[in-house]
């Protein structure tokens, strides 16, 4: 028996967000030389091992393209009303265009009332209420990164989703809601899928482009994919061996796809990519 070949194009996700950052970058220095620069404020509120090696790359990502960036880390107890002053400081800071709170936060503290406490002007990861508004009308806004990345990489491959049926796979405020937005925005017929959903093969048969956005390890397999359809892995999650991976069984779906994101390596710098690109536009606002 023949082993099949691999039929998908890998969507390299490091490189693009490499090209993107170079832009970024070139952008930063043209504000700068008009006595502005880019700053990002971001509060990690405990000790999550993920959330502390989110943070680092982001402060990594914002330094390299000649940011400023502030991380303000805090202990596990901090309450409610210290850190909604602290945010209430920063949205009067001159200095800080953008302002981002570590998910998930500590339980006392109430996560939406962060979000909304954040000036919508310096709401760099799209989640204020004021964001989604301004993406569900069309009108401008922050996006939020992570699906923002994953309408770059769809353009970075020229793919057209004018007329094309995409299935997102999660219905989350962070991926799944607002990735149907962006793709109906394109022209795209949407269908948003959930753990509800009574027949998940049925819907993804159909589809041009599927993004997975679930948190769950081979929730896409080979059966589920029509042939030459894109797909976008969003999941991060670890194998039995400890090792990244992703929503979509990789090793089967390759086969089948035309396109596909890798895990590591695909959305993830992305998401890091275009919270420098909603940072910088921030800042970009405030020299209009």
């Amino acid at each position: 028996m023949t082993t099949p070949t691999p039929t998908a194009r890998l969507i390299d996700g490091v490189a693009l967000s490499q090209k993107l950052r170079t832009e970024v970058t070139q952008r930063v220095q043209a504000l700068k030389s008009r006595g502005i620069t880019p700053g990002l404020a971001v509060i990690l509120v405990g000790e999550n091992p993920a959330s502390q090696v989110y943070v680092r790359n982001k402060v990594k990502g914002c330094l390299d393209c000649g940011f400023h960036s502030v991380l303000e880390k805090y202990d596990a107890d901090m309450t409610e009303a210290a850190l909604l002053a602290r945010i209430d400081a920063l949205n009067r800071d001159p200095a800080i265009h953008g302002i981002l709170v570590q998910l998930p936060v500590p339980k006392q503290i109430d996560a939406n009332k962060v979000i909304e406490a954040i000036s919508p002007l310096k709401d760099v990861d799209g989640f204020h209420m004021v964001s989604a508004g301004a993406l569900m009308t069309g009108m401008p806004g922050f996006w939020p990164c992570t699906p923002y990345g994953c309408m770059k990489m769809l353009e970075s491959i020229g793919y057209d989703l004018r007329g094309k049926h995409a299935v997102v796979i999660g219905r989350s405020n962070i991926v799944g809601k607002p990735m149907a937005l962006m793709l109906l925005q394109k022209n795209a017929t949407v269908t948003i899928c959930h753990s509800a959903t009574a027949d998940l093969k049925a819907m993804t048969l159909q589809a041009d482009v599927i993004v997975a956005a679930v948190g769950k390890r081979n929730v896409l397999t080979a059966d589920m994919v029509k042939p030459g359809a894109v797909v976008l892995d969003v999941g991060m999650n670890r194998d039995e061996a400890g090792k990244l991976c992703g929503d979509v069984d990789f090793a089967g779906v390759k086969n089948v796809a035309g396109y596909i994101t890798p895990v590591p390596g695909g959305v993830g710098p992305m998401t890091i990519t275009m919270l420098l690109v909603n940072t910088l536009e921030a800042a970009e606002r405030t020299a209009l």
